[in-house]
């Protein structure tokens, strides 16, 4: 599959202090028509992460038509396991309500932070989003110790099912951890149950870091893209039958950074996403989403 870019769509201003820095991690949320809310993860100048959105039209998405003048979500109370940032994983539609699940960061003395999962539920179109609690609803314990990162949710007849970021190690240095991806089940989306089942592990001792997956599903199966490094993010594709057993297929050879400009350097946090007959992909740029975040639709 080959994807052509549409342009970088957003990058922030810097004008709001709750969005200082980065427009990281895009999500799509389809509204109505061709319209589509897509949210973000900032960050003010203490680093700290909060959820924006904007409104584009699909089919001119570099013209914004909204944007947010307060975050989604912002950071948690002090000391609770989102004090330090919220940073969005997905969005999942039930009914009319929204569940938006996210990934809290607190740092920490020893390790450079410690991340759980949060869930804000939005309870129809146009109504705020609230966490379902102060606390996590995918915890660190036995099975993840170190840290969680960005998940993906989906349902399906048998029920809810995850797949999302798990730290394995962590060492002197950033480079020594390894953080791969796992599965998870739930009846309801808010309590999961979790058998230390890794579907996407490093494949080399030059990447440590996979993360943020998203995951479609059609006749043929499942495919999934991540995002993972060594030296630099890359976007990564794999497939199965199940959503259980993957097959890594290597970079995703339809999309690599470009020649010069926002996304020279670096691309991931993808999400992929289907519109009509067309399948779309957004992703980050260069400095984690320093640059913003763009947009490419798959050539057929």
């Amino acid at each position: 599959m080959k994807w052509k870019k549409l342009g970088r769509i957003y990058g922030p201003s810097g004008e709001r202090a709750w969005a200082a820095s980065h427009a990281a991690n895009p999500t799509a949320e389809h509204l109505t028509g061709d319209l589509f809310k897509i949210y973000f993860s900032t960050r003010d100048k203490k680093n700290r992460s909060s959820i924006g959105h904007i409104v584009v039209d699909i089919k001119q998405p570099t013209r914004i038509l909204e944007e947010a003048s307060e975050p989604v979500l912002k950071p948690g109370r002090l000391a609770m396991f989102d004090d330090s940032g919220a940073s969005i994983g997905c969005i999942m539609k039930l009914g009319e309500a929204r569940y938006l699940y996210y990934m809290g960061w607190n740092l920490s003395v020893t390790v450079p932070w410690k991340n759980a999962l949060g869930l804000a539920i939005s309870e129809a179109p146009g109504k705020p989003f609230i966490r379902y609690s102060e606390f996590p609803i995918v915890e660190l314990n036995a099975v993840d110790p170190y840290t969680i990162s960005y998940p993906w949710v989906m349902q399906e007849r048998s029920g809810f099912r995850m797949w999302y970021g798990s730290n394995l190690k962590w060492g002197e240095k950033k480079e020594d951890m390894l953080h791969v991806l796992k599965y998870a089940e739930s009846a309801d989306g808010i309590r999961w149950e979790r058998d230390n089942r890794i579907v996407i592990n490093s494949e080399s001792a030059a990447e440590y870091a996979i993360c943020r997956p998203t995951v479609l599903r059609d006749d043929s199966g499942y495919r999934m893209w991540f995002c993972t490094r060594g030296k630099k993010y890359r976007i990564h594709l794999a497939e199965s039958a199940d959503g259980l057993t993957w097959s890594r297929k290597g970079q995703d050879p339809g999309i690599d950074v470009s020649a010069d400009g926002w996304d020279s350097d670096m691309i991931e946090y993808p999400c992929v996403f289907t519109h009509k007959q067309d399948i779309y992909m957004l992703y980050a740029g260069n400095g984690y989403g320093e640059t913003g975040f763009g947009l490419a639709v798959a050539q057929r």
